[in-house]
């Protein structure tokens, strides 16, 4: 006999056996052995035969029908562990898991879309003079002078997401001794952000008292590279995306159309391009919009 082999010992079954009932294969088994998610019941020390009990079943197939949702082991054993103890905390878990999931379907589909625009050859940003470029409505609109509250850092775009959350964070926090925020939190590009280039980026928040602003950067000293200046009034001209299309690289196609209809109607761009995060990011969904990519522009 063999290990594979579909027999049952002194109540324990073989891995043969154990897979026929669980409808898994033995190969799929020991791998959940080696990563802790279904060890067996009984190893024989002399041929390391792996024996389970009938009453593994159940969790071999919770493994299977979470495997058929392309999660990780390791996220599996999250849930596994604690479903026999607190199913409704399994579930939480579960629903956290989906939750990411959609999301990054979603910016998968945004990218499959702009990628198939890139290989037929179709540009992203082809449009009319109605400024509907693809899927991008391109606008324009007159801003007043802002006080802001800026970091910067050199950041590759791989680390960009989550030095953004953590910038913005610190100075919305900051805002508070400076008059509270004004306006929507803006991430301006002084340079590209790719997986080539670091910036800088410098994210900024608008805050009503420049006084106050002045002592609160000078108080958090040079390591946060922390600073307060005028943005000056302007125009801006913008899209508006979702959050699945905040991902990179498809964000590129809403900034090459914006710049394309800027070019289409003769004016020049007077500074550096911006993501302006006009809602509250971690509460919205793929499909929500979220963030307008601009260019200041001038006739």
């Amino acid at each position: 006999m063999t290990e594979d082999d579909p027999v049952e010992t002194d109540g324990l079954l073989t891995i043969g056996a154990f897979a026929a009932r669980a409808r898994l294969s033995a190969k799929a088994l020991r791998l959940y052995d080696r990563m802790g998610l279904l060890p067996p019941a009984y190893v024989d020390e002399v041929n390391g035969y792996r024996y389970y009990r009938a009453d593994q079943v159940e969790r071999a197939r919770l493994v299977a029908l979470l495997r058929q949702l392309d999660m990780p082991l390791a996220r599996i054993a999250e849930i596994v562990d604690v479903v026999e103890l607190d199913g409704e905390r399994a579930a939480e878990r579960l629903a956290a898991y989906w939750a990411e999931a959609e999301e990054r379907f979603a910016s998968q589909r945004t990218l499959a879309a702009y990628l198939r625009g890139r290989l037929s050859g179709r540009e992203p940003g082809m449009g009319g003079m109605d400024g509907t470029y693809g899927t991008f409505v391109v606008e324009t609109v007159d801003t007043a002078p802002q006080v802001v509250l800026t970091q910067s850092r050199h950041t590759m775009v791989d680390e960009l997401p989550a030095w953004i959350g953590a910038s913005l964070g610190r100075l919305e926090e900051g805002a508070k001794a400076c008059g509270g925020i004004t306006g929507a939190p803006f991430v301006v590009y002084h340079s590209e952000v790719s997986m080539e280039s670091d910036g800088p980026a410098e994210s900024c928040v608008p805050v009503a008292d420049l006084d106050a602003a002045k002592v609160w950067a000078a108080e958090q000293g040079p390591a946060w590279n922390t600073k307060v200046r005028v943005e000056p009034a302007g125009r801006l001209a913008y899209t508006r995306i979702t959050k699945a299309q905040v991902a990179y690289p498809q964000i590129g196609a809403a900034f090459e159309a914006v710049e394309r209809w800027i070019a289409e109607r003769g004016l020049r761009i007077t500074g550096p391009c911006r993501e302006i995060y006009f809602t509250d990011w971690d509460t919205a969904g793929p499909e929500d919009p979220v963030c307008d990519v601009a260019f200041p522009v001038a006739s």
